[in-house]
C-alpha cells in the first residue's frame, strides 16, 4: 500500500475498511467498481490482466486495490495517487 494509505490506517475504523476491502479484494468482490468494469475484473483473473476495484470508505474518501497482470505486485491507494 502507499504511504499514505498506511498512515490513514492509524484510525480504526479506516483500518478496518482498507483489511474488510482486501478480504472482498481476495473473494473476487470488486466493491463499488462499476459492472462493466466487474466483468472485466472476471475476466481478467481467468486471463492474467491487470485487476482494479473500488472502494469507498464514505463521500469524500475512497481506495483502489490494483494488481498487475503478472501479478507481480498488488497497491491500494487512493485515487489522487495513481
Amino acid at each position: 500500500m502507499t504511504r499514505e494509505v498506511a498512515l490513514r490506517r492509524e484510525n480504526k475504523d479506516f483500518d478496518k475498511f482498507v483489511n474488510d476491502s482486501i478480504a472482498r479484494y481476495a473473494r473476487c468482490d470488486w466493491g463499488d467498481t462499476c459492472d462493466e468494469d466487474k466483468m472485466t475484473n472476471d475476466y481478467a483473473v481467468k486471463n492474467n490482466d491487470r485487476i482494479l476495484a473500488v472502494y469507498k470508505y464514505n463521500d469524500t474518501t475512497t481506495i483502489w486495490i490494483i494488481t498487475e497482470w503478472d501479478r507481480s505486485v498488488t497497491t491500494v491507494l487512493f485515487p489522487s495517487e495513481y
